[in-house]
């Protein structure tokens, strides 16, 4: 809802973003005086709530000494059927001086809670889905910029894979850092990597970006922060990605570079560096790296080397020429 904007009856705050969610409450919940809060302020746990009438109750309780009341359910989504129907009949002809917030991590569309808010108004649903993995870098430079600091996107790129996915987490990491850089007025790469741990799991997907990358420090480095990887799986990842690149690499020769995810039967923006990655290798050194994945796949199934090998067939992907000698 926008600053200042009229309020609507109801509204659903709903999806796995945890920030998200955050925000668009503190938002709502701003909008109530402090001094009237104790009196115009309700915040429930819907898991807790048994009976229909404690929610209705406060629902229809009128404000004091201002324009509305706010009710917030958090944990909507695990609202008793009773009471769940209970605020679908009260939505049908709800107090118009009451704004009802309801806060759920997931909440199915076809539910009737879902529909009865839907039908308050245009923007009665706030839609807090999570990012796509490939999104959160941007979106870390964006947090960073909210505490006052700069920050390139390899180190929101280091972040992420460092932290994971969780919004929150997030947002705290660059708080921190922030806080401990805050004469310099940046976030860099280095400072990631000297003042925050690793304490999520390294995702195959993001150890595979950074082998098209060709960065092999990098990919290295993921690669042993891995808690026991099957490296039978981490090669067939790593054999799909160089597939997908010579694909990008003779569309791009044909001029048809555009048809990439149509060829391959993926989204766009799952393939939206892979022309650029493709572009990193010369002519014959993605082929040749089939080969090299043939041999550390042999190598994988009947040898007690594999670790060796498998590292082989990374540096080979990520040193420039390494293939083709």
């Amino acid at each position: 809802m926008a600053e200042g904007a009229a309020l609507l009856a109801a509204y659903l705050v709903v999806g796995a973003d945890e920030l998200k969610r955050d925000t668009a409450v503190r938002r709502l919940r701003s909008r109530v005086p402090s001094d009237m809060a104790d009196f115009n302020l309700d915040e429930l746990q819907g898991s807790q709530i048994e009976d229909p009438m404690t929610l209705v109750s406060s629902l229809e309780t009128m404000p004091f000494c201002a324009d509305f009341r706010l009710v917030i359910v958090h944990e909507a989504d695990k609202l008793v059927k009773a009471v769940s129907e209970a605020v679908v009949s009260y939505l049908a002809d709800p107090n118009p001086s009451c704004v009802l917030c309801l806060d759920a991590e997931k909440l199915a569309k076809n539910t009737r809670l879902y529909k009865a808010v839907a039908k308050v108004g245009a923007k009665s649903v706030i839609d807090c889905s999570p990012l796509k993995r490939w999104e959160l870098p941007p979106y870390v430079v964006k947090l960073a910029a909210g505490h006052g600091m700069s920050m390139d996107n390899a180190a929101a790129e280091e972040l992420v894979n460092r932290v994971g996915e969780a919004t929150v987490a997030l947002d705290n990491q660059v708080a921190t850092l922030a806080e401990l850089l805050r004469a310099s007025g940046r976030i860099t790469l280095a400072d990631v990597e000297a003042n925050v741990a690793q304490t999520a799991e390294v995702s195959p997907w993001a150890f595979a970006d950074a082998a098209c990358e060709r960065d092999a420090a990098r990919a290295l480095r993921m690669y042993r922060l891995m808690d026991n990887p099957s490296l039978v799986f981490l090669h067939s990842v790593l054999v799909g990605r160089i597939r997908e690149l010579i694909c990008a690499k003779s569309l791009a020769a044909r001029g048809a570079g555009s048809s990439l995810a149509g060829e391959l039967g993926r989204a766009p923006w799952q393939v939206k560096n892979h022309s650029r990655w493709a572009s990193r290798f010369a002519p014959g050194e993605l082929e040749a790296l089939l080969s090299e994945a043939a041999s550390c796949e042999r190598a994988l199934k009947g040898s007690a080397d594999s670790d060796t090998a498998f590292e082989r067939l990374l540096l080979a992907m990520t040193t420039p020429g390494l293939a083709l000698r």
